[in-house]
């Protein structure tokens, strides 16, 4: 393409007004020197070169500037797009997006700008990528470098403070861009937010107790991370600066491309996609908040141990718990399903492995011999043949690893030391302390755990140590290990139990639901005996289920699968007078057995069991499973056996497809400690046993 030159040579006016523009604000400085260049006769190539841009951008202005003066080099609107992009929507909507559609031309299409512009807010975001890795906003004065955390939001009708905490960045980038913000809790956030900042502003009264009191105690709980308070709004009858330095945070101004609502999705956005325990729960508590009249007092529960510091940098991750799990250097796959063979079998030959998994025998000959030589498994005597060689035995060393597994009970703590056998090395119960402050509780579990580790005379950093596995009632947020509403243990009501273990513990600790935890430890220690679908009937505190399907523990969304109070009472045809199911006296053995004077005990057993057996059938009708499992702590002597008939009479003698079926009731193969060996073998389940996606 031939050169372009100005038609002719500019005014020196004209020249005057080129040489303002061109020591102006950019991208007008490089078109108005682009024409400067043009003017002193330069050829298009080498304007190019001078000015680092490309031929066709040269071109583009001069032609420009030809036909239109210094006038043609303003930007100008395009047809459809908006002058103005708000950042906070760039980032949220690239972190929504699905990786294949986070490129910068994908998400203008969406948002119905330009392709630069979406660069632009992630370059000043530091979006990597489309990835939260190092992202921080763009905050005046500047954050600095670290991981984002959203700890509070403060809001009335006159002031909008979001409170945020910077910790030193992980180095585990690749874990970090595969998380995915919750975008329905986010629309949740976010639809609260315009509703509160809709509300009229009701009185005049001054803020400044609020304020301070917010600050005071989003400090008392995050005592130890730098704050960073970030006013979307505010008016001058509260001295922010002031407050501000008392609690010794930093106070920023939000970057002038943004909303108030779109920082605030933008931000939490870049949370929950850094950090597994920004979890849905998180994003609706506050949402929860955010809908209730204000004003609006929202501090976050403390954040998890600095990942390259704590236990989180164990590799590794329990599925649906978001925690950490050593998994003794498992290479593969099918070194997991030989193992897995082996458990089941107890002991095995090598060609026996390969049929049942369909290995070749070069293969399995390959894992065995590399699982050997770890100590996972140990050899066996030779079974002798009449023809051939003598065949090797194998099984798994019980000894190769070991967990420990709480049990955290209304009004008792259990720890157990367990084997890879499900054998219990070491125990020690002990009542729970009547102090009603979560951190002596806390305090009190770590100690705990840390005396029956000593008392079987093992070191804490011992290798073959997987963690810790605590069973609490649920529900329970796995993803942050945070026991939400437990019955009867209200001291432990939206404590970030696994956080704070981890703390004191220095080991990764996972945090399941009792029902859960029993079910698993059910599946490892029963063998081949359990190596089918089946449920699992918990009777605790209160009544709980654990599902084992294909194979391996269902968790659910939340990983609260398996409430069965409610579907008992629905069976039953039981409601409170506001229509919701009614909580059964008979699903709490501790409060209803126990508890019923001696002369009518039995019948009220029966009771109970008749109840429990109802539930026990809508469970097996929906899920179409031939195994019902009856354990806990309360399942013991002669209760035992009246629970397990009524159980076996119920899911017989009722349900739709009893022709087809007959379901088998059986006593657990644990003990009263189910749960906390469950949790225990939780740990275990996470490491070695065999599955395509670990995520789930």
């Amino acid at each position: 393409m031939p050169d372009i030159s100005v038609a002719d040579e500019p005014a020196e006016a004209e020249l005057d007004v080129l040489r303002e523009l061109a020591q102006g604000p950019q991208p007008r400085a490089l078109r108005a020197a682009i024409v400067l260049q043009a003017v002193k006769g330069r050829q298009n190539a080498e304007i190019a070169r001078r000015l680092g841009v490309s031929r066709q951008t040269v071109v583009t202005w001069r032609k420009r500037y030809a036909a239109e003066g210094a006038a043609g080099l303003e930007d100008r609107p395009i047809t459809g797009r908006p002058g103005l992009v708000d950042e906070g929507d760039v980032i949220t909507e690239t972190l929504l997006a699905r990786p294949d559609q986070r490129s910068t031309r994908s998400l203008a299409r969406r948002l119905g700008c330009s392709h630069t512009a979406i660069a632009t807010a992630r370059r000043r975001w530091k979006l990597d990528q489309g990835h939260a890795t190092r992202s921080v906003p763009p905050l005046d004065p500047a954050l600095g470098d670290g991981e984002v955390w959203v700890v509070g939001v403060y809001h009335d009708p006159r002031h909008t403070l979001v409170l945020l905490a910077l910790r030193p960045a992980s180095d585990d980038q690749t874990t970090a861009s595969t998380i995915e913000a919750p975008a329905d809790a986010l629309a949740a956030v976010t639809s609260a937010f315009e509703t509160s900042l809709a509300e009229p502003v009701s009185s005049p009264r001054p803020a400044t107790g609020r304020v301070a009191a917010f600050l005071a105690a989003a400090r008392r709980l995050h005592p130890s991370v730098p704050l960073h308070v970030v006013a979307l709004s505010t008016e001058t009858d509260v001295d922010l600066e002031a407050h501000c330095a008392r609690g010794h945070m930093t106070l920023h101004q939000p970057p002038d491309r943004t909303g108030t609502v779109s920082f605030l999705r933008a931000v939490l956005a870049l949370d929950a996609s850094r950090h597994r325990s920004s979890s849905a729960r998180v994003l609706l508590d506050l949402a929860t908040a955010l809908g209730q009249p204000v004003p609006v007092l929202w501090i976050r529960e403390p954040l998890p141990a600095v990942a390259h510091e704590g236990p989180s940098a164990v590799h590794g991750a329990v599925p649906g718990s978001g925690g950490g799990v050593n998994q003794m250097g498992l290479g593969s796959f099918n070194e997991c399903v030989v193992i897995e063979t082996v458990r089941l079998a107890g002991t095995i030959t090598r060609g026996e492995i390969a049929e049942r998994t369909r290995l070749t025998q070069q293969s399995v000959s390959r894992i065995s011999r590399s699982l050997l030589d770890r100590a996972l498994l140990v050899e066996e005597r030779k079974e002798h043949v009449s023809v051939g060689k003598p065949r090797g035995l194998v099984r798994l060393r019980d000894d190769a690893a070991h967990a420990l597994g709480i049990h955290i009970d209304p009004g008792l703590l259990t720890a157990v030391l367990v084997d890879l056998a499900g054998r219990i090395v070491a125990r020690r119960v002990e009542r729970i302390t009547p102090e009603q402050r979560p951190a002596a509780v806390v305090a009190q579990i770590a100690s705990l755990g840390e005396k029956v580790l000593h008392s079987a005379g093992r070191p804490l950093r011992q290798e073959g140590f997987l963690g810790v596995g605590v069973a609490v009632p649920g529900p329970v947020d796995t993803v942050s290990g945070t026991v939400l509403d437990p019955p009867l243990m209200s001291v432990l009501r939206d404590v970030p139990l696994r956080t704070l273990l981890e703390q004191r513990l220095t080991f990764p600790v996972l945090v399941e639901k009792d029902s859960t935890a029993a079910a698993v430890g059910e599946r490892w220690i029963g063998r081949d005996r359990r190596a089918r679908d089946f449920v699992y009937l918990y009777l605790g505190t209160g009544v709980g289920t654990g599902l084992i399907l294909n194979g391996d523990i269902y968790r659910g969304l939340t990983a609260n699968a398996g409430e069965f109070g409610q579907l008992c009472a629905v069976t039953l045809d039981r409601y409170e007078p506001d229509g919701r199911p009614e909580v059964l006296p008979e699903c709490n053995p501790a409060s209803h057995v126990l508890t019923a004077p001696r002369t009518v005990a039995a019948p009220t057993v029966r009771d109970a069991a008749r109840a429990i057996g109802r539930g026990a059938l809508a469970a097996v009708d929906l899920l179409d499973v031939g195994l019902v499992v009856v354990g806990g702590p309360y399942c013991t002597g002669r209760a035992a056996d009246i629970y397990l008939s009524e159980i076996e009479r119920a899911v017989n003698e009722y349900p739709t497809a009893r022709r087809l079926r007959r379901v088998h009731v059986e006593h657990s193969v644990s003990t009263h400690e189910a749960a906390a060996v469950g949790a225990a073998s939780t740990l275990f389940h996470a490491a070695f046993t065999p599955r395509l996606r670990k995520g789930q």
